[in-house]
């Protein structure tokens, strides 16, 4: 199947995937610029990463209450969104596996942050680093506080469960797609993936 023309080419490289957990606001950013080859922001979290080369989320509520995020230059990417500078992929919402057989198209997760280690591996990527994915019930709360905003919505306990099945099933297909992920999320539910400090997992990966 043909990529889609605005997809990236991150072939055999290292990505950072930030995402919304509470314990996000305890990474220090810094140590990934200019390192890290390229980085994915989950939503808000471009506020910690403000150079990722790449938003992504899966909710349109959230692209409309930011208005598209008119002021952010890099690749923009939902499941879907009236906005016409934000790239659409398309999930399969029955599935949450890591899926690679047709571009473009997605395993669900039940959350962005599964989502975007998917479509980081379809971009390419080999080593993928997982900061702020918690995916632990903390009454809904992220590092910045509550969703709010029209249509918006807040995690609890059962979407939790979903998020840690999902995430236990890609640590097992990772490696047979040639794909290593570790965690550096100072707090965290995962248990399948490497728990990893940010600057050891650097050093690591010769970064």
């Amino acid at each position: 199947m043909p990529r889609p023309d605005w997809f990236l080419d991150w072939t055999d490289q290292a990505v950072a995937i930030v995402a919304s957990g509470p314990s996000a606001k305890r990474v220090a950013y810094g140590a990934l610029e200019g390192r890290i080859p390229h980085t994915i922001a989950i939503k808000e979290n471009i506020e910690l990463c403000p150079w990722a080369d790449v938003v992504y989320g899966c909710d349109p509520a959230w692209w409309r209450n930011c208005f598209g995020l008119p002021d952010y230059k890099g690749l923009k990417v939902a499941h879907r969104s009236s906005f016409s500078t934000v790239q659409q992929i398309k999930i399969d919402t029955t599935r949450d596996q890591l899926l690679t057989a047709e571009p473009g198209v997605i395993g669900c997760g039940g959350n962005s942050g599964f989502q975007a280690v998917n479509l980081a591996i379809q971009f390419g990527a080999r080593r993928i680093l997982l900061l702020g994915f918690d995916a632990a019930d903390t009454h809904g709360v992220h590092w910045y506080g509550r969703a709010n905003g029209d249509g918006r919505a807040n995690p609890g306990e059962w979407n939790f469960k979903r998020w840690r099945k999902a995430f236990d099933h890609a640590a097992v297909q990772a490696p047979s797609l040639g794909v290593e992920i570790l965690n550096a999320s100072p707090l965290t539910a995962l248990t399948g993936f490497k728990r990893i400090g940010l600057e050891e997992a650097l050093v690591k990966w010769g970064l």
